[in-house]
């Protein structure tokens, strides 16, 4: 799995999406920025039917992440990394926890 199937997705709960401008004012940062993200292919923007690229909520708090990664010291695109192993351990955690859920409930008595 790379970057870009991962955060370039746009589920139904990620609208609206933002224009790059509106995107970094909100990060309180600038557009260079989030190109700079999109280079190292954290984030993949969006694009809306005039071309225009458009940011997901979900993008934006990737975004954010490493935009707090970086204002410590750390290089955009080891930045870039650390997101992507913190979400696909995130991911991993979550499922791990979906399994054990479905296990003591099929089986009450194991978990005593």
């Amino acid at each position: 799995m790379t970057a870009d199937d991962t955060f370039g997705r746009l589920d139904d709960d990620d609208y609206p999406a933002y224009t790059m401008g509106r995107a970094a004012e909100m990060l309180g940062t600038t557009p260079a920025f989030l190109r700079a993200l999109g280079e190292a292919r954290l984030i993949t923007p969006l694009r809306s039917e005039g071309g225009h690229r458009r940011y997901s909520r979900y993008q934006l708090r990737i975004a954010a992440r490493a935009r707090e990664l970086v204002d410590h010291g750390t290089p955009i695109e080891a930045a870039c990394r650390i997101v992507v192993l913190e979400d696909q351990l995130e991911e991993a955690q979550r499922i791990n926890a979906e399994y054990r859920r479905a296990a003591e409930s099929a089986n009450p008595t194991a978990a005593d």
